[in-house]
């Protein structure tokens, strides 16, 4: 058994894992617009969500199930461990400590962004590093006061864009902001149809709209130190999803309801432009600090996500034992702290280094987050394939449609990939990605891990 020093603490409540996933899952890329995907798919966007939404429901009821039945911190990358072996758990581990890793380092460089709005001329590096200096602190305490940050970041995203939705609802029906003329939802059809680019367009979306999803699985790295796993796990899954799919569904249909699809993108956010239709003067300052909440947000559980995956190698002898000790308040600080420094050298090479050389890096972690999800799609077949009928039958969170939905789901990632190597934008992720597993692969077996996992 683990010492005292060893253990974190269950200091989450459900609230503050529904809010966590769901902060996590609602980024930046929404407030701004997703112009990019918006261009490809026009009003078909709102059908890749959905479909990419069905998908992610499959994974982490999958992740729920095994969640539940073994409550406990690393989630994927011990289930990895338990149900593939112990290179998988640490692939997959490693993978997702890099993939937030990079995911904080563009976040914080975004916070020295959004900063310039109200402070221009003043060194967005001062910015960033008051931004990792002030989140990396916040973990540092507990994991109680980690939850309640988080919880009212995400709290300002959701009003937000509930604001969004409803003033935006207003419009449409009742001509709010428009002299009183309905606006109608004409615009969904009337430049060049809902598919005005066919399903190749909704295709070519798909991989945009799956990332914005990157996030939603936290939820199971928070099983180690929920208060109630067996109650807030399966509520935080199943209302996160929900809530995450109406937002983003709800926001987009509202604004190509509200602006032609083939015109957004090209006079700033489309948020700020609702929010000023109706009659609210400061929208760009408020819309400013929504973003920049945003981005402190997913730094905030990006620093959660590194420590936790951090703590866990280190607990499967995957990575130096020091990341396996906590502080008295079940803090991994040193597992924190080494991410904190990792984070530093990024936001220095983000400033310093080529352009190409970050979206090599960033096509790490967009590589990675397919494995992820993949990851534990198929840990969870073996989950499932260990256990007795009865087991099954005692579940107490059961995967639904399983084994078929499952099959769907890997079958809908599959076909994300082959999208990705299509488009030369992408491929390079599938070449880098798959480079880095070698590395790390080498690593496992020349640092002497696969010899400590065979001890174990």
């Amino acid at each position: 058994m683990p010492n005292d020093h060893q253990q974190l603490h269950r200091g989450l409540s459900e609230r503050h894992i529904r809010l966590m996933a769901l902060g996590a899952a609602i980024g930046v890329g929404l407030f701004l617009g997703s112009a990019n995907a918006i261009k490809l798919a026009g009003p078909g966007i709102l059908l890749a969500y959905l479909l990419g939404g069905g998908a992610i429901f499959i994974i982490m009821r999958a992740l729920g199930e095994m969640a539940v039945h073994n409550p406990v911190a690393g989630s994927f990358s011990r289930y990895a461990r338990d149900y593939l072996g112990p290179l998988s758990g640490y692939l997959t581990g490693w993978n997702y400590w890099f993939l937030w890793l990079v995911t904080c380092v563009a976040e914080i460089t975004a916070v020295g962004v959004y900063m310039q709005v109200w402070f221009p001329g003043s060194p967005q590096w001062g910015w960033a590093l008051a931004a990792l200096v002030a989140m990396g602190s916040v973990n540092l305490i507990t994991v109680k006061a980690y939850g309640e940050f988080e919880f009212w970041f995400a709290m300002i995203k959701v009003v937000t864009i509930v604001a969004m939705i409803l003033g935006g609802l207003a419009m449409i029906v009742f001509g709010l902001g428009n002299n009183g003329v309905a606006i109608g939802i004409s615009n969904l059809w009337a430049h060049g149809g809902f598919f005005p680019n066919g399903a190749q367009g909704v295709l070519m979306s798909l991989q945009m709209v799956m990332f914005a999803y990157l996030g939603v699985e936290m939820i199971g790295l928070t099983a180690g130190e929920a208060a109630n796993p067996a109650k807030s796990i399966p509520d935080a899954i199943n209302s996160v999803f929900w809530r995450i799919v109406i937002f983003y569904v709800g926001a987009l249909f509202v604004i190509l309801s509200l602006y032609p699809w083939n015109e957004l993108g090209t006079t700033g956010s489309p948020f700020v432009q609702t929010f000023e239709r109706l009659g609210i003067r400061e929208a760009a300052g408020i819309i400013n600090f929504v973003v920049l909440t945003a981005a402190l947000s997913s730094c905030n559980g990006g620093i959660f996500s590194t420590g936790r995956m951090l703590y866990n190698l280190a607990q499967q002898k995957q990575a130096p034992a020091v990341f396996a000790r906590t502080s008295p308040g079940g803090v991994p600080r040193a597992a924190i702290l080494v991410s904190v420094a990792a984070l530093l050298i990024g936001v220095a090479a983000n400033y310093l280094a080529p352009a190409k050389v970050f979206v090599w890096v960033t096509s790490i972690a967009t590589f990675g987050a397919i494995w992820t999800w993949g990851v534990i799609l198929v840990a969870h077949m073996k989950f499932r394939a260990r256990l007795s009928a009865a087991e099954r039958d005692a579940l107490a969170f059961k995967a639904p449609m399983f084994p078929i939905g499952s099959w769907i789901a890997l079958a809908f990632l599959v076909l994300v990939i082959g999208l990705m190597a299509y488009f030369p934008d992408t491929r390079v992720a599938l070449i880098v990605g798959p480079a880095f597993l070698v590395l790390l692969t080498v690593l496992f077996y020349a640092l002497g891990f696969h010899r400590r996992a065979a001890v174990d």
